[in-house]
C-alpha cells in the first residue's frame, strides 16, 4: 500500500510540475461538491456468531489495525462551505440473509475394518442474517501552493463508526437456540492530504492519517438466555491508512 501511495503522490507532483504554465484556476470554490472513488484500507468490520452447541465459549476483540486489513474501494463526498473549508462524508451498508436447512443423520457400523459402511452425519445449516455498515464524517482546511497552480494540500480530522451483527440458529436437537455476535469500532483521526485539480471537474489526490485511534467492542451471546461475553481493545496508529483518490468536482 505504501508503494501505491508513493506512486500516487509522485504522479500528482509530476502533473502539477508539468502544468505550472497553466494560469487557469481549477481549485474548489465555495459551494462546490466533490465525489471521489477511494482506494485504501478496509474500514468495515465483520463477526461470526458461535455454533450454538453446548460447551465452553470464548470471545476476543477483533483487530482494528489498518495494516492487518486488505485494500478496499470506497467513496467520499465533500462540500466546500467556503473556498478553504470542506465537510466530507463517506460510508456504506451491507446485508445478507442465510436460509437454513435441516441436518441428515448418518449411521455408524461397529467394525474395525476400514470402509465398514459407516455414513457420517451432515449437520444442519444454520438460518440467520448478517449486517454491517460504516460511516465517517470530517472537516478539512485547504491551503494553496503559491508557485504551483491547482495543487493544494489540506489538514483536518475524521470521526468514523463501523458496526457488524451476525445471528444464526440451527434446526437440530443439540442446538441451544439462536446465537448472536456483534462488534463495533469508534475511530478518530487527524488527516492530511494533497490534491491536484487536472481540469475544472477532475482531480486526483492522496491522503494519510498522521495519528489515529480506534476503540473496538466485540460481544457474543452463545445461546438464548445466557449473558453476553465481551472483549474490547484500544488501537493507536501513526502515519496510518494511506488512501488515494480519483474524483470529480461539480
Amino acid at each position: 500500500m505504501k508503494k501505491v501511495l508513493m506512486m500516487a503522490v509522485a504522479s500528482i507532483l509530476y502533473l502539477s510540475v508539468n502544468a505550472q504554465d497553466d494560469n487557469k484556476d481549477y481549485t474548489p470554490k465555495e459551494g462546490d461538491f466533490t465525489v471521489a472513488a477511494t482506494v485504501g484500507y478496509n474500514s468495515y468490520t465483520s463477526t461470526t456468531a458461535p455454533s450454538g452447541l453446548l460447551g465452553t465459549y470464548e470471545v476476543a476483540a477483533l483487530s482494528t489495525n489498518w495494516a492487518g486489513k486488505g485494500l478496499m474501494v470506497g467513496f467520499e463526498g465533500g462540500w466546500f462551505v467556503n473556498d478553504l473549508w470542506k465537510l466530507s462524508l463517506g460510508g456504506g451498508f451491507g446485508f445478507t440473509a442465510n436460509p437454513g436447512y435441516t441436518g441428515v443423520p448418518g449411521t455408524i457400523e461397529e467394525s474395525d475394518e476400514v470402509g465398514d459402511g459407516s455414513i457420517p452425519n451432515y449437520r444442519a445449516v444454520g438460518s440467520g442474517q448478517s449486517m454491517n455498515y460504516n460511516v465517517s464524517i470530517g472537516g478539512d482546511r485547504y491551503f494553496k501552493f503559491k508557485n504551483v497552480s491547482n495543487l493544494v494540500w489540506y489538514a483536518g480530522a475524521r470521526v468514523g463508526f463501523a458496526y457488524a451483527n451476525n445471528q444464526v440458529k440451527f434446526d437440530e436437537e443439540t442446538s441451544m437456540g439462536k446465537s448472536v455476535a456483534e462488534t463495533w469500532n469508534l475511530r478518530g483521526a487527524i488527516t492530511a492530504g494533497i490534491e491536484y485539480y487536472i481540469t475544472q471537474s477532475l482531480f486526483v489526490g492522496a491522503q494519510i492519517d498522521p495519528f489515529a485511534y480506534t476503540y473496538n467492542m466485540t460481544t457474543v451471546k452463545p445461546q438464548e438466555g445466557l449473558s453476553n461475553l465481551d472483549a474490547d481493545s484500544h488501537n493507536f496508529n501513526l502515519l496510518a491508512a494511506p488512501t488515494i483518490k480519483f474524483g470529480f468536482k461539480f
